[in-house]
């Protein structure tokens, strides 16, 4: 496995990173995540395994890497994670012509473990918009941003960066720019409509945006976007103040839009598309959540469920034969 251009690791690192922006389009947060895991793997091998150079890597030294990682009782998603984005540098290095052989065709990925998201119920969902604090100045914004934050199903990405101009009142849907800059349209429910509303009149119109913000709908007092850890900080708060106690964060909102539109009965290539998803795979978890939510149902209620929760039965009335 031999290199036909010498390249050290920060060079390649930094032609890897502007390869995954202009050839592959990926997002700023995606580019951060891929860059990140090679520049772990790099200190990795450099120092362990003495490979000097991105043309020198091999398969023994991309397994012991991996086995450094479950020694580390790294979790196998994130083990997963790193491997994939070891392939996608090998790929950029073979573009490059740095390698000549792919050196993880034959390295096993770890199976990934399906875990289940945390989900809200539509009684929780409503305390914690609920316990948005209305007296603080900014309380009518946050209430919006929850309700179109539950109503869409939208990533925090995307509901920071949702603009004005993409809030279509009259056929009541919005257009949101999602991974890999691929547009949607996802129809908005009333709740959130009015909720937009009110914070126009009564927040936005006070504020002036700073340049380059005019269009976006979400604004912080000095005219800014507000960032990804300001909408959890938020949400959190609300969360605190409803009572809600569980660990929330605008992704369980996202969850809990997709597990209820699949228990109501909502078909999966629609779920799909307003999520975003850009595999059905992915989109099938909530059918997961969705038996969870019937055996639950099943458990509670079936007299012969053969489980040991309590079933209610009815008063015993003596009738004449």
């Amino acid at each position: 496995m031999t290199s036909k251009n010498s390249s050290d690791w920060k060079s390649a690192i930094t032609g890897y990173r502007t390869y995954l922006e202009l050839e592959r389009g990926l997002s700023k947060n995606s580019i951060s995540a891929y860059t990140r895991d090679i520049e772990q793997f790099a200190e990795y091998v450099e120092k362990e395994e003495a490979v000097s150079s991105p043309g020198l890597i091999t398969m023994e030294c991309i397994e012991h890497f991996m086995g450094y990682l479950f020694d580390r009782d790294l979790a196998r998603n994130s083990q997963a994670r790193m491997l994939s984005g070891i392939r996608s540098f090998s790929k950029y290095l073979r573009l490059e012509g740095i390698l000549t052989d792919d050196p993880v065709e034959l390295v096993e990925s770890p199976r990934p473990q399906r875990k289940l998201p945390d989900v809200l119920s539509v009684k929780e969902i409503g305390q914690i918009i609920g316990g948005v604090d209305l007296s603080r100045r900014e309380g009518v914004r946050n209430k919006a941003m929850l309700e179109v934050l539950y109503s869409c199903g939208l990533r925090v990405t995307e509901l920071c960066e949702l603009r004005l101009s993409e809030v279509d009142f009259i056929d009541r849907v919005i257009q949101v720019i999602g991974k890999g800059d691929k547009e949607r349209a996802i129809p908005i429910g009333t709740d959130a409509l009015n909720a937009i509303d009110d914070y126009l009149a009564e927040y936005r119109s006070q504020i002036i945006p700073i340049k380059g913000s005019e269009d976006t709908l979400f604004l912080g007092r000095q005219g800014r976007g507000l960032s990804r850890q300001m909408a959890f900080t938020m949400l959190r708060r609300a969360a605190i103040s409803s009572g809600v106690r569980k660990t929330i964060s605008p992704h369980t909102f996202r969850h809990s839009f997709a597990t209820h539109l699949v228990e109501a009965g909502a078909d999966l290539r629609a779920v799909q598309q307003m999520l975003g998803h850009a595999q059905i795979a992915t989109t099938e978890i909530y059918t997961h959540l969705d038996r969870r939510f019937l055996r639950e149902q099943i458990i509670q209620f079936h007299p012969r469920s053969g489980e040991s929760a309590p079933v209610k039965t009815a008063d015993k009335k003596t009738t004449k034969a």
